[in-house]
């Protein structure tokens, strides 16, 4: 059963961006001894994370961690102000603030191409993405380099 739909997603080379909105069923609590004080959402992410990393390790020969750090997360609907507005942008402009890609819309391991029309992909719920984040979908592309744009020139006073 599902525990929460993907509102937007960043794959990098050492770390992933995952926003979530988890459902009544990814907030109880697990039944597994060991497990109580664990919900069901991050059990399951756990779980999948672990399963990853063993079986990239048993591939390609090698031991420890896939990613730079441990798994993180935040509750943004607490935040104030256009934070997870903020996120949600941030998510989209890793690569490019990584320097990966030129445009935004090139880096494939990401939900951005999906808003912006350019793919059909099937793990983000973009209707309620749009609808959380109060966007049209015709403001994504120029929002998205807009609010880029000011955390570069940030970089440069």
């Amino acid at each position: 059963m599902p525990y929460a739909d993907v509102l937007s997603y960043c794959l990098m080379p050492n770390h992933f961006h995952l926003i979530l909105t988890v459902n009544e069923e990814g907030v109880k609590y697990s039944e597994k001894k060991k497990r109580e004080d664990m919900q069901l959402l991050s059990q399951s992410l756990g779980t999948v994370l672990s399963s990853y990393t063993q079986a990239l390790n048993r591939q390609i020969g090698r031991r420890g961690n896939l990613f730079a750090h441990k798994t993180k997360a935040k509750i943004l609907n607490d935040a104030k102000d256009d934070y997870a507005l903020n996120c949600f942008m941030y998510v989209h402009q890793n690569p490019k603030l990584a320097k990966l890609v030129e445009r935004l819309e090139d880096w494939e391991f990401s939900s951005f191409p999906d808003y912006i029309g350019r793919r059909n992909g099937t793990l983000i719920n973009k209707k309620l993405g749009l609808d959380i984040f109060q966007i049209a979908q015709s403001q994504i592309y120029e929002l998205t380099y807009f609010m880029i744009q000011d955390k570069m020139d940030e970089d440069f006073i």
